[in-house]
């Protein structure tokens, strides 16, 4: 195999990246999987993904609108801190949106 330039390539052990279990405090779901809503800015959802790259890992945050789907604000980071991750995503989605009415903010209970 090594002379035609061929090797084995080991399959990485899974790593969680999420603690769920934690003692901090959670929020009430409010949203508690019902995802139809009657209005634009009524829900908006949160998440972050993680993108694997030459130069190492990155980290997408993004907030979108659930009543039409559209990404209302997003951050890439090179890092899983607060501030550049989902405080810059809800910075961008407030600075473009006005928000008249209350709104429910649901992301998932894990902690970066």
């Amino acid at each position: 195999m090594s002379a035609n330039y061929l090797f084995a390539k080991r399959k990485r052990k899974f790593k969680a990246t999420t603690d769920s279990k934690h003692n901090y405090p959670i929020a009430p779901n409010l949203l508690n999987q019902n995802f139809k809503v009657s209005r634009q800015n009524q829900v908006w959802v949160s998440d972050i993904t993680y993108i694997k790259t030459k130069q190492g890992w990155l980290y997408l945050t993004v907030i979108i609108d659930l009543f039409n789907r559209k990404v209302v604000g997003w951050a890439l980071s090179d890092n899983l801190s607060t501030g550049d991750t989902i405080i810059k995503a809800w910075h961008m989605a407030v600075k473009k949106t006005i928000l008249t009415q209350p709104l429910i903010f649901h992301s998932d209970r894990g902690i970066q």
